[in-house]
């Protein structure tokens, strides 16, 4: 616990990294990894039929996604690193040194793209010149459709990871963290889902771009519903797949995830939508197909909209359900490995945690370290007064405002709630902290107050270099005798073998 804790009281930390994250998914999946292939596509239909309307429409529906794609896209791809490594700099230290040749060849990858998307639309008007050059801007085409693809597919290799880490718990390596159970599946559905998605972006420009009853709308609304209709049922098999390599624990987090507590009334609401968007998309896409004139223009919003929705539904419940880990069975959501509970719930947090104020709790200092464990162990998730309150939280547990809250309850759900609440880790503290942290949220009840992150409170260091000294020194102490306890259990094991 070196790092000072960035906090966003009002807002939440999670909402953050969820409204950045899902906003370069969109970017990434409909105007990047499906979007490219698609224009290439029609590109190459007026190519091979020397029809140049289906050429000037590809190169002004590229133009749209070559500006959002250089711009919000490359913007939101930043803003990841940024916002999760304030945010819960441990797991991201954790996954650097896991994947750090993956995410090396995927930033040359990523660089090789921004290149490729660079030539490919700056060079469109001049390829037109002859037929050669035509024929090599289309390969252009092709290659940027595969450095965006292999972005993703390096990338979902580490979502993959963060649900279910395979057998990389024993078996330490990059290979065994890529080929988790999960990979395959989701690279298997999140390939066509991004097709489909193109296909509704494609549709709703194309009207955009052309006018009714001109021949060029008609026959490109036939291609891109065409062009839906045969990547959806890839997209739904994939996603059958992808359900049932899903850890049965993760599967019990799907209500909360889909509507969170606060909307879990809404639950049979937002399952409907999940359903509903890709058979909506499907209508669309099967009247686009065979009946393009009799669609009404303000209907290709529809399936935009939609198709837009069901992909940040499907983010929100990704990023859920993998709770209470950030990393599956490795790291917990506060940043805590799951191989410093033992040590930390018998000492305590504070003691090795440099950036509090207290490093232990006494009856002056109650109140006040209280803080420094809600910052600790929850302030990745959970707020004072913003979205996702603590004392919002135990409101619902305990009749409403105006109840004070009976600390004795409090403490033993506390003691208990990874039981009762599976999306929940486990309370990381000792004893005194525990009652530190319930009198801080009965003082929260009682006095409202916004808690301020380092990036405006600053950092409270009390720890001095002799502190900092004998810490390293026990922490390096306990590693060496889990070494030595793991190698006398090999040895043991051994002769147990030679022995039979």
């Amino acid at each position: 616990m070196d790092f000072p804790i960035f906090h966003l009281d009002f807002l939440n930390n999670r909402v953050l990294i969820a409204i950045i994250a899902i906003l370069h998914v969109l970017v990434n999946h409909a105007l990047a990894v499906g979007f490219i292939p698609m224009v290439t596509f029609m590109e190459w239909l007026g190519f091979k039929t020397q029809d140049e309307r289906w050429d000037k429409l590809a190169y002004k529906i590229m133009f749209v996604g070559f500006v959002i794609t250089t711009t919000i896209g490359a913007m939101t791809g930043v803003g990841i690193w940024l916002s999760s490594s304030l945010i819960n700099p441990y797991s991201i230290g954790s996954l650097i040194r896991v994947f750090f040749f993956a995410w090396f060849t995927e930033w040359i990858v990523f660089v090789t793209e921004v290149v490729l998307i660079l030539i490919y639309f700056l060079t469109w008007k001049k390829s037109n010149a002859s037929f050669r050059s035509k024929g090599k801007h289309i390969l252009f085409g092709i290659g940027l459709s595969i450095a965006s693809w292999f972005t993703m597919a390096i990338i979902v290799g580490i979502l993959g990871f963060m649900m279910d880490t395979g057998n990389w718990l024993t078996e330490r390596s990059l290979v065994n963290g890529f080929t988790n159970p999960i990979y395959l599946p989701q690279l298997a559905f999140r390939t066509p889902l991004a097709m489909v998605m193109a296909g509704a972006m494609g549709l709703f420009l194309t009207i955009v771009f052309t006018k009714k009853g001109e021949e060029i709308r008609y026959k490109a609304l036939r291609f891109l519903g065409g062009w839906m209709l045969f990547w959806m049922p890839f997209s739904l098999a994939a996603s059958l797949w992808y359900y049932k390599v899903i850890p049965t624990l993760m599967i019990g987090n799907m209500a909360v995830a889909v509507g969170t507590q606060d909307f879990q009334d809404w639950y049979n609401l937002l399952t409907k939508f999940i359903f509903g968007a890709p058979g909506v998309s499907f209508i669309v896409a099967l009247a686009s197909r065979w009946k393009p004139q009799q669609v009404p223009a303000y209907a290709y919003v529809v399936p935009v909209v939609v198709m837009l929705g069901f992909a940040g539904i499907f983010e929100r419940i990704r990023e859920f359900i993998r709770k209470p880990y950030v990393i599956g069975n490795y790291m917990y959501s506060n940043g805590i490995r799951v191989d410093e509970y033992p040590l930390l719930q018998k000492e305590g947090v504070l003691k090795f945690a440099t950036y509090v104020k207290h490093r232990e709790v006494t009856a002056a200092n109650k109140v006040e370290a209280g803080k420094d464990v809600f910052m600790v162990a929850c302030s990745r998730c959970h707020t004072t007064s913003g979205i996702n309150s603590i004392v919002s939280v135990f409101d619902r547990m305990y009749g409403g405002k105006g109840q004070p809250f009976p600390q004795e309850a409090m403490k033993n759900y506390i003691k208990n709630m990874h039981n009762a609440r599976y999306y929940m880790p486990p309370f990381p503290g000792n004893e005194k902290e525990l009652d530190a942290l319930v009198a801080y949220i009965a003082q929260l009840q009682v006095y409202p107050e916004s808690i301020e992150g380092v990036q405006t409170a600053g950092t409270p260091i009390q720890t001095t270099r002799e502190e900092i000294q004998q810490l390293s020194e026990r922490i390096l102490a306990r590693k060496e005798s889990e070494r030595n306890n793991k190698q006398l259990a090999e040895k043991s094991n051994t002769q147990a073998i030679l022995k039979q």
